[in-house]
């Protein structure tokens, strides 16, 4: 793990509330609006969390999920502030482009499958889905928000580098061994 980062990736707050509780060990990313002609692409494979707001409700949620809502990473921050408290390492990349494995994916998040459909439509069909190996902070970084960081895109390069040294992870070895041996068996159905 990088002692130092200064990359953030942007995700729906609910989204991180589940890495963070250890419900959810993959993101499922399609992009943004302002990924460009070529679309998402894995760009970095250590980065810090960068919660969003924008676009999230109960309704993309899967049934009973919807209280990640009101989980602190899922709110507004203090204003002009961004709170980061979780790091991201990928352990492995799948892109999806058959639409039959998407229910594969329903045990893995917590996004329901008419949200997991439209990301998969839009534009050309397919998404990525990383394993992610989530830690954290127990004080979160507390970050200016700049308007540099505002719209449709997935990275973002923060000011300056912060610490990874305190993080701790939030799944212990044995239950990240059961994420990757569940991402494994979409692997093995998607080829």
């Amino acid at each position: 793990m990088q002692s130092q980062n200064r990359i953030a990736f942007k995700e729906w707050g609910a989204v991180c509330a589940a890495l963070e509780q250890g419900t959810q060990s993959v993101i499922v990313r399609k992009g943004g609006i302002h990924e460009g002609e070529a679309g998402f692409r894995v760009e970095h494979d250590e980065f810090w969390m960068f919660p969003t707001r924008f676009h999230q409700g109960a309704e993309q949620l899967q049934p009973g999920k919807s209280s990640l809502l009101n989980h602190p990473l899922a709110q507004e921050p203090a204003s002009g502030k961004l709170n980061l408290a979780l790091y991201s390492v990928v352990e492995a990349v799948l892109e999806l482009k058959d639409p039959s494995q998407l229910t594969f994916l329903q045990k893995l998040q917590v996004l329901n499958e008419e949200t997991i459909q439209q990301r998969f439509e839009y534009k050309n069909p397919g998404l990525f889905v990383l394993l992610v190996r989530i830690f954290r902070l127990e004080h979160p970084f507390e970050v200016d928000q700049e308007s540099r960081y505002a719209g449709c895109h997935s990275w973002v390069e923060l000011s300056q580098d912060f610490d990874t040294v305190n993080l701790k992870p939030v799944l212990n070895p044995e239950q990240f061994l059961e994420a990757q041996q569940a991402f494994q068996e979409i692997v093995a159905r998607s080829q």
